[in-house]
């Protein structure tokens, strides 16, 4: 079933079967991520912003907490889709209105980093969260299992509490802010295994994963627009090509080795009961913020570089070199190191984060040094692959 077709007017909202061959991401969720795109690009321009105006410290935690709120927006989406999207009239409308939500919420991003003002960002959140209770609660119309039905009223009941209770980040102080939004954050991410605790949701392994994949891809793409900026500002700038031209090329070589070292196992392998799909769910936060942080990097990084920023060279290189080794370690953490064979494998990925940590005091050669590193890290991962014949697994 898929969104190539004319949608049909009504149908049952029934779980769909979580070993269905070709399941495949459909047009209508592309459209969603686009959304959700402009969203990240909001993010990672207020963070450039807070960094090359040293205020790196607030601008990190109010990154982490609308980072926080695009992403589970996102996963609230997805894994509802994979496992009830019947592609209907119905559904199609309600996914409109939750891309209404997207665009509000993106809009509010800039009044959030800047005045620590929420309610904008709050009302897109409350437009998505109504239109996903009821995708919910109709599904739990249609189910024909009182555990499954259960579960669907959990879940809109769970997502309904949270809701009210991040009205709570609207009222207190600007200094408890910080301190509310984790223990909300918490209680979000508790929603699904209180739901779940008797009847699990029909989503679909290979869907997620090239779900999680195209998401990456997305966050991956704002350092490619970075990487592209330098390009453009070398050649703007003939005085400042020295010093854009190593960046440039840095910031090229992260994310093609990023790209490479993220899609080189199979995700959907490890994805095999509730336990491990939500963790590694969850883990991705750290791999979409830092993907999409990277970006914000090269953007400080190339404004240093031609003195619009007011840091020094080393703050401007730690912007792309500590996302990339997030970056790193995560991967290898979720998914990477279930598929190395050894000792030497094992530690190509923690091995390279540390390198990586470490050219950031190499001044303006520190992003080419970097790049160099993710480069090498992935020739390793290579070679290292190649010559263990015992197991015929994809190289990286």
């Amino acid at each position: 079933m898929t969104s190539t077709a004319a949608a049909s007017p009504v149908r049952r909202m029934t779980a769909r079967d979580r070993d269905e061959a070709h399941r495949v991401v459909t047009p209508l969720e592309l459209l969603v991520d686009l959304c959700f795109a402009v969203a990240v690009n909001l993010a990672g321009a207020q963070l450039v912003h807070a960094i090359a105006e040293d205020h790196a410290a607030s601008g990190v935690v109010y990154y982490a907490m609308v980072f926080f709120a695009i992403w589970w927006a996102w996963m609230n989406f997805t894994w509802f889709a994979s496992a009830y999207d019947n592609d209907d009239v119905p559904y199609r409308i309600v996914t409109l209105v939750q891309i209404a939500g997207i665009l509000i919420l993106a809009a509010g991003v800039s009044r959030a980093f800047e005045d620590h003002d929420f309610l904008v960002v709050y009302v897109g959140y409350l437009v998505m969260r109504l239109a996903l209770c009821s995708q919910w609660l109709r599904a739990a119309h249609h189910a024909t299992d009182p555990a499954e039905r259960t579960m669907c009223r959990r879940y809109a009941g769970g997502v309904l509490a949270c809701q009210a209770g991040w009205l709570v980040l609207l009222f207190v102080p600007e200094g408890a802010k910080p301190w509310v939004f984790p223990v909300m954050a918490i209680a979000e991410m508790c929603v699904p295994a209180v739901a779940e605790r008797h009847w699990n949701s029909h989503w679909h392994p290979h869907h997620i994963a090239e779900r999680y994949g195209l998401f990456t891809i997305i966050v991956l793409g704002e350092t490619v627009l970075a990487a592209t900026v330098a390009v453009k500002s070398a050649m703007d700038d003939d005085e400042a090509l020295s010093e854009l031209a190593p960046i440039a090329a840095g910031g090229i070589l992260i994310v093609f080795a990023a790209w490479w070292i993220y899609f080189v196992v199979p995700a959907h392998d490890r994805l095999l009961s509730n336990k491990e799909g939500f963790l590694w769910g969850y883990g991705h936060y750290l791999i979409f913020a830092s993907g999409a942080a990277i970006g914000a990097g090269l953007e400080v990084a190339v404004e240093q570089a031609v003195h619009k920023a007011h840091i020094s060279a080393t703050a401007a290189a730690a912007a792309v070199t500590i996302p990339t080794a997030v970056f790193l370690i995560t991967v290898y953490v979720l998914h990477a190191r279930y598929f190395k064979r050894g000792l030497a494998q094992q530690l190509v990925l923690p091995v390279a984060a540390v390198l990586v940590l470490l050219c950031t005091f190499l001044g303006h050669w520190a992003v080419l040094a970097a790049g160099l590193v993710a480069a090498a890290t992935v020739a390793t991962g290579v070679t290292l692959a190649a010559r263990d014949t015992r197991y015929p697994l994809p190289t990286g």
